[in-house]
């Protein structure tokens, strides 16, 4: 049936090796050198149905329900499903995109997908039946530059996006979820090895079409492995609770892969019940004793502003130990809040989690604990690119969240961008990685590849930031500087300013240079509110409190409406697109067809406004 005593071999001797923590040499290691020490997805999943019958996933449903999938209930749909597909013609190697809206559906797809063999594209659900032409469009270029053979999503999506197939030669079948009902028994289990693709992540597109990270079975259990055990250090009694998303990677190899591989059981919810009732989160926690949660930056931040004490009866979250972050800035703020104000029901700060990662590490770079941070002078970091500490007095200081130390058989340097010169301790530079978690390079794009990967395997990230004591504290994002009269801003520490004022909509902000500005380059910010009512007086305390945090006057403050601001699928703000809207006078028009992207209202159903890509963001 399922079975292959190779792979069972090889999880005993990955087990051991884990316990035995071998030494390493601290250079990028082969996954052939490692291949008789680590699981791959399929083999995870059949070892667990069969040791832990017991844990698996719990599904809180949206109309109230709960269902529950043990381990064996989950391996055996996984192999109904893979039957199917075998039944269809997929053969090992094929990729297949799955378009599922919900976790119940979502996960034993993808894992029936690599039960057989066949390469998962994840790709976010749409929202509505109106205005998709911008949704379809991404579609289209997805299934096309991923050479999809299949497609599995539900009947209701199925009937709105039969136009996929334009352009898309190598897609031969349109599936739905109901199709798939195969007979395990008759499920021919192929030899899925760790050099074989685990899956294909696209990357958001914050500034150009969505590339495929190409992530094998063996980045995927190097990675789940430096979660799990280096950062996480699980334990017997972890339980996860997540209403992450689950077509990105935060929610799918953090709350599917990695808990699969570790046998960790997880309570998932949706985004939206979430989104709905933020409470819902915390009392989940509470209900099942959940340990190890993630959320971005600004799900905490809501937490707090909007959960109320009757909505929480009972509450308890003295089981959570790690309450991960990931988000586009972390604010030290938005933590410490979250946890005075929930201490009352056992919370506490040191749970938190700061973590830095992207798609092309698979997920995870680094971890902390607690809520470390670094006072350094703005000036100085600005002028200079130099983290120097500030005083205890300076007003204007920056406080930067520490992201943790590198995993094991991981490296991470700061370089300088254009000499790619080591840099020492608090100079401002590129972070650079390499190690078993990262990615051999994008999907059929040789170009793209060489230009972040070099021969030694070193990948250069594009967020910059400085270390301390081998302590990662992030910056920004290469890409997105300011430089006004010879000085650096980035544009995260001037959105983070506008959003403390009363009235804009935490979290909504965006900043971006213009040369439109009186024929030079300037600085435009474009808030969101609730309410427009009061615009001149809000961009007026917006501009205030900029020039006092930064001493930076900015040339112009657009005062928006909610949902203005374009985003990409996994709620990262695309400032280059807004910065063309701006420039074109269209960026306060209500979107027609998409043009502040059909994707930003996805968003609103299964995202929000997190800052959140990649771990969190491009960096977290």
């Amino acid at each position: 049936m399922c079975s292959n005593f190779a792979d069972q071999l090889r999880l005993v001797l990955w087990s051991i090796a884990a316990v035995c923590r071998l030494p390493t040499t601290g250079k990028r290691e082969r996954t052939s050198d490692t291949v008789m020490k680590l699981p791959t997805i399929p083999s995870a999943l059949e070892a667990a149905a069969r040791e832990y019958p017991n844990k698996g996933h719990r599904y809180l449903l949206d109309d109230g329900t709960e269902a529950l999938w043990p381990y064996p209930r989950l391996y055996q749909r996984a192999c109904e499903i893979g039957h199917a597909l075998q039944e269809r013609g997929m053969k090992k190697g094929d990729h297949v995109a799955l378009i599922l809206p919900t976790a119940e559906e979502f996960i034993p797809a993808f894992l029936g997908v690599s039960q057989a063999g066949g390469v998962p594209v994840p790709l976010y659900p749409p929202m509505g039946l109106g205005q998709l032409t911008g949704y379809l469009d991404h579609c289209k270029h997805i299934v096309r530059d991923s050479r999809a053979k299949f497609l599995i999503t539900t009947g209701q999506i199925k009937a709105v996006i039969g136009t996929v197939r334009e352009n898309a030669p190598d897609l031969r079948t349109l599936l739905t979820f109901a199709d798939l009902n195969g007979d395990a028994k008759l499920f021919r289990q192929p030899d899925v090895t760790l050099d074989d693709i685990g899956f294909i992540q696209f990357t958001s597109g914050s500034t150009s079409k969505p590339k495929g990270v190409v992530l094998t079975q063996g980045n995927l259990s190097h990675n789940a492995h430096a979660i799990m055990i280096d950062g996480l250090r699980k334990t017997d009694d972890d339980v996860g609770v997540s209403w992450l998303p689950l077509f990105h990677d935060m929610g799918l190899i953090g709350f599917v892969i990695a808990p699969i591989m570790h046998v960790v059981p997880v309570t998932f919810m949706s985004p939206m019940q979430f989104l709905r009732r933020p409470s819902s989160w915390l009392n989940a926690l509470s209900k099942y004793k959940g340990t190890i949660t993630y959320a971005p930056n600004f799900a905490y931040a809501l937490a707090v502003k909007r959960v109320k004490e009757d909505e929480i009866p009972g509450l308890d979250l003295s089981s959570v130990r790690v309450a991960g972050c990931g988000a586009e800035p972390i604010q030290a703020d938005n933590l410490k809040r979250f946890a005075a104000h929930y201490a009352k029901h056992g919370f506490r700060e040191g749970a938190f989690v700061p973590s830095y990662g992207m798609a092309e590490s698979s997920l995870a770079i680094a971890f902390s604990n607690g809520v470390p941070t670094d006072r350094v002078q703005s000036e100085t970091l600005w002028n200079e690119g130099r983290a120097v500490p500030a005083e205890a007095s300076d007003e204007t200081a920056l406080e930067i969240v520490g992201c943790g130390k590198k995993f094991d058989r991981h490296d991470l340097r700061v370089c300088n961008p254009e000499t790619r010169e080591v840099l020492g301790d608090r100079q401002v530079g590129e972070f650079e990685i390499r190690g078993p978690s990262v990615t051999s390079g994008y999907f059929e794009n040789p170009e793209k590849t060489a230009e972040v990967i070099d021969a030694d395997g070193w990948l250069r990230t594009g967020d910059l930031g400085y270390l301390v004591d081998e302590m990662v504290f992030i910056c920004g994002r290469q890409k997105d500087i300011i430089i006004i009269n010879g000085r650096n801003y980035y544009p995260s520490d001037i959105e983070w300013a506008a959003s403390k004022v009363e009235g804009v909509r935490a979290g909504n902000v965006v900043v971006f240079a213009t040369s439109s500005a009186a024929n030079r380059e300037g600085i435009v910010v474009v808030a969101e509110t609730k309410s427009l009512e009061g615009s001149e007086k809000l961009a007026q305390l917006v501009r205030q409190e900029i020039q006092r945090a930064t001493s930076l006057v900015v040339d112009d403050v657009v005062i928006a409406e909610a949902g203005t601001i374009p985003k990409t699928s996994s709620g990262k703000v695309q400032r280059s697109k807004a910065r063309a809207l701006y420039e074109a006078g269209e960026l306060k028009k209500k979107a027609p067809d998409g043009k502040l992207d059909t994707a930003k209202r996805v968003l609103e159903s299964q995202f929000a406004h997190l800052k959140l890509s990649i771990f969190g963001s491009k960096k977290s």
